[in-house]
């Protein structure tokens, strides 16, 4: 403890500033203001021009993202008034041509809405060709197999499926088991368990889909 405060003793305290060395400071930071000022306008004289197109730029551009901002908004609430709308009269017609003035998601799923009212297999196919997503065009194909699969041939029937042979799409296990139940249906049994077999050691497959798997090998 006492080495300590001699050696705080031997430290060298900074000297304290005099008036005059005070008053120069204060003269140094009055003469830079002075200068910082005097380059700021002339920056500004010699740039006014380019500043002001700058920032009025900057006005127009803020301007227009939040017009465009509350313009999507409105016409995101316009068309899901719509869509509740024409659900709610089971409008076939206004949800088929609400799906013909939209995109993606809501397109598809009012034409499948759509369809569901007025059982209009055209619509199906269109969805299933044309569909925005992929979900909804493969559960448009999966209806479409469903009413004309009778009339196709097996081959026919198997590639029209095949966009759902995999575990990305939704109806993977539902798709599989129709093409299971098509081979049965043509005699090929031997095909046919294949693709059960597959169904029923998946571990994932839904257990009503399973159980149906189980039933028909």
């Amino acid at each position: 403890m006492a080495n300590m405060l001699e050696r705080n003793k031997n430290i060298k305290r900074p000297a304290k500033k005099t008036y005059a060395e005070h008053a120069q400071d204060a003269l140094y930071r009055e003469v830079w203001e002075d200068v910082n000022n005097e380059k700021t306008q002339q920056f500004l004289k010699k740039y006014w021009k380019y500043i002001i197109g700058a920032v009025l730029a900057i006005m127009v551009i803020v301007g227009a993202i939040q017009i465009g901002i509350r313009m999507h908004y409105s016409s995101k609430i316009a068309t899901a008034m719509a869509y509740e709308t024409a659900l709610a009269n089971t409008d076939a017609a206004a949800l088929a041509n609400l799906a013909g003035n939209t995109s993606g998601a809501m397109s598809d799923l009012s034409l499948f809405q759509s369809y569901l009212i007025d059982k209009d297999v055209k619509k199906l196919q269109d969805l299933a060709q044309n569909g925005h997503t992929r979900d909804f065009k493969d559960l448009a194909k999966l209806h479409v197999a469903t009413i004309n699969g009778d009339k196709m041939e097996t081959t026919e029937f198997v590639d029209y499926l095949s966009s759902m042979d995999t575990k990305k799409s939704p109806f993977y296990y539902t798709s599989r088991l129709m093409v299971a139940q098509k081979y049965l249906a043509n005699g090929d049994v031997e095909n046919a368990n294949k693709i059960l077999d597959v169904i029923i050691n998946d571990a994932d497959a839904p257990a009503s889909i399973s159980g149906v798997a189980q039933t028909l090998r």
